[in-house]
């Protein structure tokens, strides 16, 4: 477990014009975050615009990123929806042999009750032949994990060793560090209180901002997790107004958006999302000059 200890990128899928995937995009972006300090990386989750990204392209990029990463860093999967036996055949028929855990978003848009997640959980864990990671995001799928139903499933199975917690709730949060076992990891899912989620004991971040910024981010979350609050603060402080900027429309047109004036790849993305406006996208460029990433004339 300890390969998630740190800073995980929920990486893009970049896209050219006409929409198709830009390869040569992901290949900078991947060598980018090995060569800055990035812990893991996450593919086909939200960031990566899973939903508009076909099963077939899932499998390219799968074996696309396998390849460029050659072992350097730990790959987590996401594999998740709200069609129970989908998931496990899901599951079921995907080469894992590469991939060093599954993330797995708690099922959307049906809103089942606790013990529905419970067992949708449940045959997800005993079809997974890998680690999961659990993916706890309300604001997308109406429906939170409650506190009580992470920890039976920490408990009850144990192949479920994570969670990332993206309710962008600190009670919750504090809650779950107070009352879990020992070994289960607790990963922020919410950039800007991923640094006090390290500081009270949590396990690192998956992060957005993290994979334009892996650098300042993965040391800030490395300061965090030792408990050395003044350096890490510090980092946190410069970073706010980017992480911020990211988010103000919508994601991954935020981050796209970084990466665009990085260099690293275009903003392109696929509908219903559309790219960040203008005046969005003057102010990621600005905010990016004061922190020294845009050279000037």
């Amino acid at each position: 477990m300890n390969q998630f200890i740190g800073t995980g990128v929920a990486l893009i899928t970049p896209f050219k014009k006409d929409l198709s995937i830009d390869f040569e995009a992901l290949e900078r972006l991947i060598e980018y975050n090995i060569e800055n300090g990035t812990e893991y990386l996450v593919i086909s989750g939200t960031t990566g615009e899973s939903v508009t990204v076909t099963a077939q392209e899932k499998t390219e990029l799968v074996q696309f990123i396998t390849k460029v990463n050659n072992g350097r860093l730990p790959l987590v999967l996401g594999i998740g929806g709200n069609n129970t036996a989908s998931v496990v055949n899901e599951i079921i028929s995907t080469d894992l042999a590469d991939i060093d855990a599954i993330l797995s978003v708690s099922p959307y848009y049906s809103k089942p009750t606790q013990e529905g997640i419970y067992q949708h959980f449940k045959a997800v864990s005993e079809a997974s032949p890998k680690p999961i990671i659990l993916y706890n995001v309300p604001g997308r799928t109406s429906k939170n994990i409650e506190v009580e139903t992470t920890l039976r499933l920490a408990n009850d199975f144990d192949n479920i060793i994570a969670v990332k917690e993206a309710g962008n709730n600190v009670h919750q949060y504090l809650e779950l560090l107070r009352t879990k076992p020992k070994d289960f990891l607790i990963l922020s899912g919410d950039d800007d209180l991923a640094l006090g989620v390290a500081l009270a004991g949590g396990s690192g971040v998956i992060s957005v901002i993290g994979q334009g910024l892996p650098k300042e981010f993965s040391e800030m979350i490395r300061l965090g997790i030792a408990g050395k609050a003044k350096e890490a603060y510090k980092l946190h402080f410069d970073l706010m107004p980017i992480t911020g900027l990211i988010f103000a429309e919508n994601n991954p047109a935020g981050i796209k958006s970084v990466l665009e004036v990085l260099e690293i790849s275009k903003a392109n993305v696929r509908l219903p999302l559309v790219e960040a406006t203008d005046q969005l996208k003057t102010k990621i460029k600005a905010a990016l000059t004061d922190l020294g990433k845009v050279k000037l004339n």
